[in-house]
């Protein structure tokens, strides 16, 4: 079993150089897969997951490059800690695709939290412009999962 402090410190390296890969290109997305470690990097999510399987901890998230700076728009945030689940089964439609109109209340996800699936509702009504949360990510309470463009 590897060293859990080598895999980390080797996430970190991989994570630090793809950053500097990102910011000096005009990719908003890399995904890179060495020895025990998967990192992605995205630039427009602003989020970065690194993974390391075999030493048994969360994925970890740190800030990406920073996007330019644009108006803020409303984001719907996770209200508790656990996986997002787009769609309620693989078999079905996401609740909401970018471009989709929500209201406020209206369901746009799942987390499952302690075994318990917890519908997400939208605290904004518009159109939605930008997903930030994956199908199957962990995400964290208070994250943002979606950006709303008031109507």
């Amino acid at each position: 079993m590897p060293d859990p402090r080598k895999v980390r410190a080797d996430a970190n390296a991989l994570v630090t150089e793809l950053l500097e890969r990102l910011a000096n290109a005009e990719v908003s997305e890399l995904e890179v897969k060495r020895g025990g470690v998967r990192v992605r990097v995205v630039k427009d999510g602003a989020r970065v997951a690194a993974s390391a399987p075999a030493a048994g901890d969360a994925p970890q998230t740190a800030p990406a490059a920073p996007a330019p700076p644009a108006k803020e728009l409303p984001t719907v945030n996770a209200p508790l800690t656990g996986i997002f689940y787009r769609a309620s089964s693989p078999q079905t439609e996401a609740f909401v695709q970018v471009g989709s109109n929500v209201q406020s209340g209206d369901v746009i996800g799942l987390i499952e939290a302690m075994k318990l699936f917890n519908e997400i509702r939208s605290t904004a009504s518009g159109q939605v412009r930008r997903i930030f949360a994956e199908n199957g990510q962990l995400v964290r309470a208070h994250q943002p999962l979606l950006e709303v463009e008031p109507a």
